[in-house]
């Protein structure tokens, strides 16, 4: 392996960890302010949907697929499915979508 390869995967490594390891060590008390807890609470739905989104627009060459399945996902999460059926649900109209279009 290349050399400069270890060292930027190590830094990378290195980062990572401190990213999820430093709040651990500086908090040590329960945050019981309201705000600051509510706003942690929706951190990790933002971040998966931030995350998401996007690629559903670009997994298929039409977009209209993407957005076909992204309206089934929606419509499946309005009726308060499960993130997996939601999930399947979005993958399978996507896909019906490419064979159809």
């Amino acid at each position: 392996m290349d050399a400069e390869f270890i060292i930027y995967l190590l830094i990378m490594f290195g980062v990572t960890y401190l990213i999820r390891v430093l709040p651990l060590l500086l908090i040590k008390k329960k945050i019981e302010n309201r705000f600051i807890r509510s706003f942690l609470a929706y951190v990790p739905y933002t971040v998966l949907g931030a995350m998401t989104f996007p690629a559903i627009f670009h997994i298929a060459e039409n977009p209209l697929c993407g957005i076909i399945g992204a309206a089934v996902g929606v419509l499946l999460a309005f009726c308060k499915r499960g993130l997996c059926t939601v999930a399947a649900g979005t993958a399978i109209a996507t896909y019906l979508a490419m064979i159809i279009l």
